[in-house]
């Protein structure tokens, strides 16, 4: 009896470490360890701080009421770290890899390549990771978090971002215009 409960120790103990070893890094993760570094530029915003102008769609104002807040991460990369953006940019990369993030779409936007993954099911999702990223000035990172924020009308509303008011987050975003220019 007790030969079998030590061995059932072992067994235990033995797929406990290996289901920690397999442990994949997720972005949150990722985020918390690098926002207080002084490569990058670390955002925290309560979805109140983002406004839609005039000019947007009923479902944008929609859409931007599911979501809660947003965590920013950008990496402005110049001559003297070319090396620590490329280790950086190849760690999300590899994130983004993780068969937990579903990739919701990609574009491209004055140069500037552009991804969006989610986490959970396309019916209710509750994380948006956008992942946009330049060789010449850098990347960001941004965590979007809500409440059963649609796939698709994310989509749309990231279509007609060009109608989301910049003039309310121009504190908030300013560093990141500076590292990728106008979000126009």
């Amino acid at each position: 009896m007790t030969k079998t409960i030590k061995t059932l120790s072992i067994l235990f103990f033995a797929a406990l470490f290996l289901v920690a070893c397999n442990k994949q890094p997720s972005i949150q993760e990722y985020y918390i360890e690098k926002q207080d570094s002084g490569d990058f530029i670390a955002i925290d915003l309560p979805a109140s701080i983002l406004k839609v102008g005039e000019g947007a769609s009923e479902e944008t104002r929609e859409t931007l009421s599911t979501i809660k807040k947003m965590n920013i991460l950008a990496f402005k990369v110049n001559d003297s770290n070319q090396q620590e953006f490329d280790a950086e940019y190849t760690k999300v990369k590899e994130i983004l890899k993780n068969d937990n993030y579903n990739e919701l779409m990609r574009m491209k936007h004055e140069g500037i390549n552009i991804v969006i993954n989610y986490l959970g099911d396309e019916e209710a999702v509750d994380e948006f990771i956008l992942f946009a990223s330049d060789k010449n000035r850098g990347f960001a990172l941004a965590r979007v978090l809500g409440d059963h924020m649609e796939p698709q009308k994310i989509i749309k509303m990231a279509e007609d971002f060009k109608n989301i008011d910049k003039e309310g987050a121009t504190d908030a975003f300013g560093q990141l215009t500076e590292l990728f220019g106008d979000f126009d």
